[in-house]
């Protein structure tokens, strides 16, 4: 297995197109997106021969608690590809990634697979040596809507509160949602991002992280800013990436009232990615499912509200860390606080 940088786009773009088992974390814009952010990043391609079988968008995040590198939702593989190869590419990812994380003086490498999980494909990190990292950076369960369907069978499959909350909101004339790609309207969707942190107490992204992440998709029309009002106020709002046939509703907003804006923009957001030709809708990360564990977890709500929408559940393979630092130790220990404080 032969690991080259890939510099062309279209290499990039067209090969991703083929791989079922994929985000916009992989895409060529999310790179893009990272340099804005003053990031380090490598697009490595993996040749089995003169074909084209993987490829890994890899970030050299810098953090307070030690600089690592990092694999979102990657390596992307060519479907067809059997275990021994999977475990090639793995086995070549991670030599490489030493390599470049030894000569940067970095403390750990961070690989967030979106391979689907199970014991076999767990079987391929374990012989590595890697192990389960104590915090993920991206979701390791999503939730998935099958959106081919026309719209009525996709109203008739949802929770019956979701499709009645739905049907008000087209009712109320005076609740209007907007579809924005003009940059300045991302101040109107931080806006209510910051009164969403202020209620849930999560650490927000900042404004310019906002902006640059939506011009750099929206250069290819592949970024909206949906904002729902109500009698002028604005009561909801997301930025959906429509990418290579799914919809991802990345980032969300909104304020408590008893006018169902978020239910109708979801769907609105959704309707758009059917016009896009999209088959995906992509709700991104939830909690974990089982009544035990969902009580009492911060996205309780917000997964519940997920899958009245209808859809299936998308397990990946949990993150998983390759220690080159005595320090990881301490930086392992920081985690795993901060995820119990969370109540994760």
């Amino acid at each position: 297995m032969e690991i080259k940088k890939i510099t062309n786009k279209e290499t990039w773009e067209n090969f991703l197109l083929g791989c079922r088992e994929k985000t916009f974390l992989q895409s060529w814009n999310w790179g893009e997106f990272q340099k804005t952010l003053g990031e380090e990043i490598e697009r490595l391609g993996f040749f089995k021969g003169q074909n084209l079988a993987a490829v890994c968008l890899v970030i050299k995040v810098k953090s307070k608690k030690g600089n690592f590198l990092l694999a979102p939702h990657g390596p992307v593989v060519e479907p067809s590809l059997s275990r021994p190869d999977k475990l090639e590419i793995l086995s070549a990812l991670a030599d490489n990634l030493k390599q470049t994380a030894r000569k940067a003086k970095l403390y750990f490498i961070r690989i967030a697979p979106i391979w689907q999980r199970g014991d076999e494909n767990a079987r391929l990190f374990k012989q590595l040596k890697l192990k389960e990292a104590p915090m993920h950076v991206h979701p390791e369960l999503s939730w998935l809507l099958d959106i081919t369907p026309p719209e009525e069978e996709l109203l008739s499959a949802m929770r019956k509160t979701t499709r009645y909350l739905i049907k008000q909101g087209q009712k109320n004339s005076e609740l209007q949602i907007v579809k924005s790609q003009d940059i300045n309207d991302v101040e109107q969707f931080n806006k209510l991002y910051m009164e969403t942190v202020k209620k849930h107490h999560f650490h927000p992204f900042s404004l310019k992280y906002l902006q640059n992440e939506f011009s750099a998709f929206s250069r290819d029309n592949q970024a909206v800013i949906f904002l729902a009002k109500h009698q002028g106020i604005c009561l909801a709002s997301a930025i959906i990436i429509y990418w290579q046939g799914t919809g991802f509703y990345h980032q969300g907003a909104s304020i408590t009232s008893k006018i169902p804006a978020a239910y109708l923009l979801q769907w609105e957001a959704i309707k758009e990615a059917k016009a896009r030709g999209c088959s995906v809708y992509n709700f991104w990360g939830i909690a974990d499912t089982a009544p035990e564990k969902l009580k009492n977890h911060p996205w309780a709500g917000l997964t519940l509200f997920k899958q009245g929408f209808g859809g299936c559940a998308a397990p990946y393979v949990k993150t998983q860390d390759m220690a080159l630092s005595g320090r990881y130790t301490l930086i392992r220990w920081f985690e795993l606080l901060r995820k119990h404080k969370r109540g994760f």
